[in-house]
């Protein structure tokens, strides 16, 4: 009866001191998981929303696990602070321009937070220091976006598809284009025109290129204009007295002009026989006159040769004109 109640006091002492290995071992390991047995520093961020962030959290560093979420309360109005354990090794490399976001251990993990070390030109962090929020999408926001991209590449597929089936259809300027028969004719017809037209400037920019280097064959007429001097010369003379002449008809065109004005007025003999109708008529009137006079002195020189007492005189004069002639 003894001997079975020690094998039973023994049997209850291993188990216990095993059970008791297991927690210790246990301990340490998840002291070790969690840095509990690390010296470490405490710094906190304040966020707008943590995204489902729970104490005991990762905390990462260029892709290594630095520290855990130690306590997270509400600040503010409607703000969070986040307080987190980091290695105190780890503060080294952390400076105090250093920003904190909101990432995930993987594509759905748990929530961490992630931590830039900022720039070398700033000290290092310390315990108590707080770190600015680095704003970045989140999960959710990147889902909204998603939606909403998903959204309009469904309007954007059936504009396509209501687009397309026009085209077919023929409908719009596109779809004559595609189903017309006559307006692909002239469309083709234009295509082939502007084919021409650009075939045409080539050839003409050749012949260009052609003459301008005829221009600049030494000793040709182009480049005697342009190097000559003598030539230059007698050509610019020429133009001078091209301008003298052209000056002088506009000076004959003034005159010819100021003469023709004059012609219109009545305060000179010509302008007044143009333009005075009552002169008019008394020059007529004398050219009247002067017609019947001359008309009567024929018939007194009639009559006179007629007379006898001049007979003689005019046949006198008549032999001599005679004699002159032959």
């Amino acid at each position: 009866m003894q001997l079975t109640d020690n094998r039973r006091q023994i049997t209850v002492g291993l188990f216990l001191i095993i059970g008791l290995l297991i927690f210790i071992v246990g301990v340490f390991t998840l002291g070790s998981q969690k840095k509990a047995f690390i010296k470490s520093i405490t710094l906190n961020v304040v966020f707008d929303d943590i995204q489902g962030l729970k104490t005991g959290n990762n905390v990462w560093f260029s892709g290594v696990k630095i520290g855990t979420i130690k306590k997270i309360q509400f600040y503010g109005t409607s703000q969070v602070q986040v307080f987190v354990n980091i290695e105190e090794e780890a503060h080294k490399y952390i400076h105090k321009d250093a920003a904190a976001s909101i990432g995930s251990d993987g594509l759905i993990g748990n929530k961490i937070i992630v931590i830039t070390g900022g720039s070398p030109k700033f000290p290092f962090v310390e315990d108590g220091d707080k770190l600015r929020v680095n704003t970045t999408l989140s999960t959710d926001d990147i889902m909204k976006t998603f939606q909403v991209n998903n959204k309009n590449l469904v309007e954007i597929t059936s504009n396509f598809k209501e687009l397309s089936k026009g085209l077919v259809e023929g409908k719009g300027t596109a779809g004559a284009l595609l189903t017309d028969q006559q307006i692909a004719a002239n469309f083709k017809a234009i295509v082939e025109n502007l084919k021409t037209t650009t075939e045409s400037a080539h050839r003409m920019s050749a012949q260009l290129d052609q003459f301008s280097k005829k221009m600049n064959t030494k000793g040709g007429l182009a480049d005697k204009l342009l190097t000559d001097t003598a030539v230059f010369a007698k050509i610019q003379a020429s133009v001078n007295e091209l301008q003298k002449t052209a000056k002088s008809a506009a000076v004959m065109t003034e005159n010819l002009n100021t003469a023709s004005g004059k012609l219109n007025q009545k305060d000179n003999a010509v302008g007044l026989l143009l333009n005075d109708p009552k002169t008019a008529d008394q020059v007529k009137s004398i050219m009247l006159n002067l017609e019947t006079s001359s008309k009567k002195l024929d018939e007194d020189l009639e009559a006179l040769q007629s007379n006898f007492l001049f007979r003689g005189f005019f046949k006198k004069k008549a032999k001599e004109a005679a004699k002159q002639g032959n």
